[in-house]
């Protein structure tokens, strides 16, 4: 059983970067894949980005050029760089990981782990 905890999540003025982190435990992020999905107030959850096991990226076109996704394998954690703040990346962001190893789904229904989420909010 996969276990995901994220951190990293806070208050942030538009403009400002944070990092976000998703440990994992009871199994490899590198042997996986890992994703990042967000949950804005009375929407659901969507994708973000995810890193397949050849290092493939994918990500949601407003996240473009703003966040990266990358994993440290002997950390066994996922990252994800925000730069660029807007107000409307508001929200819950959650890890999520696949049985998977190679393919980036963009479905949360793909995910059969997640983490308890961690808040981000941006201020105009």
């Amino acid at each position: 059983q996969v276990q995901l905890i994220e951190s990293g999540g806070g208050l942030v003025q538009a403009g400002d970067s944070l990092r976000l982190s998703c440990l994992a435990s009871g199994g490899s992020v590198s042997s996986r894949v890992m994703g990042w999905f967000r949950q804005r107030p009375g929407k659901e959850r969507d994708f973000v980005t995810g890193i397949g096991g050849s290092g493939a990226t994918a990500y949601e076109d407003s996240v473009k050029g703003r966040f990266t996704i990358w994993r440290h394998n002997a950390n066994n954690t996922v990252y994800l760089q925000m730069n660029n703040l807007k107000p409307e990346d508001t929200a819950v962001y959650y890890c999520a990981a696949r049985t998977s190893t190679w393919t980036v789904r963009r479905s949360r229904d793909d995910y059969e782990y997640w983490g308890q989420g961690t808040q981000v909010t941006v201020s105009s």
